[in-house]
């Protein structure tokens, strides 16, 4: 039987809030720089619309100050812990179209441009949706703690449902990008131009 008089409850709590406020404060600088870079990097806004467009997004210019505008929304939120899991969706989202398209067909590891680094983006979203923002939070000083398995769920499928609804609305790469593998199953028939 437990020890009413114990504080490992307590310290477990603090625990989880301090791997929140942890968890939160690499992912959200990290996706907030990546959406700051699209426009104020060495391109600028016309440089990540020329890259969308040579991948496919269309129309490019739309994207890329979508993908911008979401990454450092999504971003701050983290940082601020507000919304659960609302950043955390737009974090997977985000992932998913960018491993179906920037790292598609790369393999996994990321220094060869594969998904490596998607994968644990997403995954450490998911992840956060799980703890929740905690006590250090905005989420927490306005007494909203929304934590546990549904918000993963809930974080996952949104994510998931907005990648593949943008991707089907907007996808559109060129026939020389289109996989081999696409082909053989059967998906894109030999001679089809995508466009």
């Amino acid at each position: 039987m437990a020890d009413p008089n114990s504080s490992q409850p307590a310290a477990a709590g603090v625990g989880r809030d301090a791997a929140a406020l942890a968890l939160r404060g690499v992912l959200g600088p990290m996706l907030f720089a990546h959406g700051w870079n699209k426009v104020a990097g060495p391109g600028g806004l016309e440089g990540t619309t020329g890259w969308f467009e040579s991948l496919g997004l269309r129309p490019a210019a739309v994207h890329a100050r979508l993908a911008a505008g979401t990454e450092m929304a999504a971003g701050a939120g983290l940082v601020l812990g507000l919304a659960n899991p609302l950043p955390a969706a737009a974090a997977v989202g985000l992932m998913v179209v960018a491993a179906r398209t920037d790292h598609r067909g790369k393999g996994f590891f990321v220094f060869k441009g594969g998904w490596e680094y998607t994968g644990v983006v997403a995954g450490a979203a998911v992840a956060l949706a799980t703890l929740g923002h905690g006590r250090f939070s905005l989420d927490g000083l306005l007494g909203r703690r929304s934590e546990g398995p549904a918000q993963a769920v809930l974080a996952g499928t949104l994510g998931a449902i907005a990648a593949a609804g943008m991707l089907k609305a907007c996808y559109r790469p060129n026939q020389a990008e289109v996989e081999p593998s696409d082909q053989a199953s059967g998906l894109i028939q030999p001679g089809t131009t995508v466009s």
